[in-house]
């Protein structure tokens, strides 16, 4: 599952949408084309056009135009893996072609979580010991698949910050936990993902049975005053805080966190809300 930091289900990335925050869980994030969400409709025209592009560029391989045509159809007609074959051949081409090597990673993720969707969809009607071993090799490739990904977009350009948020939640649902840590630690220190790094840094301690430190990145993330955390991320900082304190045995400090999750909870209420805007 991915471990998404806050309400955000898309990167801003150099302002462009990419695959790498959604979560195959939850069909309503899904984009397009994929399993669970609606698909463009096959026209003839779609079908004529497509057709021609892939005779076209056999006799015209650096048609750079037509190969991210075709693929944006294969993608659109929710044939991901097709659209990664062209791109490869774009590749193959046009080496140092951000765009290209964008929308072929995009391929890709798009295509893990296809086949995550898949398993997903299947495994609600059959449960059996191989039915999980196959959802966790689907997950475990949807994880490795945006590491990949998220390395790769970091090396051609270091100051993308949001994709080492991305790929610390990618080592986390990869359970390379130490290393999630790791990924997000300079981000500690920016106000814009300070509070998630500090949610995601504090779940890898739990996983880590490091309770008392992930108590500490989640008191960053609920009691933070500078720049205050989106309630929603504060909500479940506290929620763990609460958790962790009654699973440490301290009474007094869970009492404590539960009061402030009753008081966030009474000021992010729609009646709440209501009540404030009168």
């Amino acid at each position: 599952m991915n471990h998404q930091s806050d309400n955000s289900k898309k990167s801003n990335t150099g302002a462009r949408e990419t695959l790498l925050n959604y979560d195959p869980t939850e069909i309503s994030t899904q984009p397009a084309g994929l399993n669970g969400a609606p698909e463009p409709a096959r026209t003839n025209a779609t079908i004529e056009r497509r057709q021609f592009l892939e005779h076209h560029l056999k006799g015209s391989p650096t048609d750079l135009e037509s190969y991210m045509e075709l693929a944006q159809l294969y993608r659109d007609e929710n044939r991901p893996a097709d659209a990664r074959r062209v791109l490869q051949q774009a590749v193959q081409v046009f080496p140092d072609d951000g765009t290209v090597l964008w929308e072929l990673e995009e391929a890709v993720l798009a295509r893990s979580l296809q086949q995550y969707r898949e398993v997903l969809e299947i495994s609600k009607k059959v449960e059996s010991p191989e039915m999980d071993r196959e959802l966790d090799r689907s997950a475990s490739d949807w994880a490795c698949r945006r590491i990949e990904v998220c390395e790769a977009r970091l090396k051609r350009n270091p100051e993308l910050h949001d994709l080492r948020l991305a790929l610390g939640e990618a080592l986390l649902d990869a359970g390379h936990h130490q290393n999630a840590i790791d990924a997000v630690t300079a981000l500690l220190k920016e106000d814009t993902f300070s509070a998630s790094a500090s949610y995601l840094q504090g779940k890898c301690q739990l996983e880590l049975g490091q309770n008392h430190d992930a108590m500490r990145s989640f008191r960053a993330v609920a009691l933070r005053r500078a720049v205050p955390a989106n309630p929603s991320l504060k909500r479940a900082a506290l929620k763990l805080l609460a958790l962790t304190a009654e699973r440490i045995g301290a009474p007094r400090t869970f009492d404590l966190y539960q009061e402030h999750l009753e008081e966030l909870e009474s000021r992010t209420t729609p009646e709440a809300q209501e009540n404030k805007s009168i």
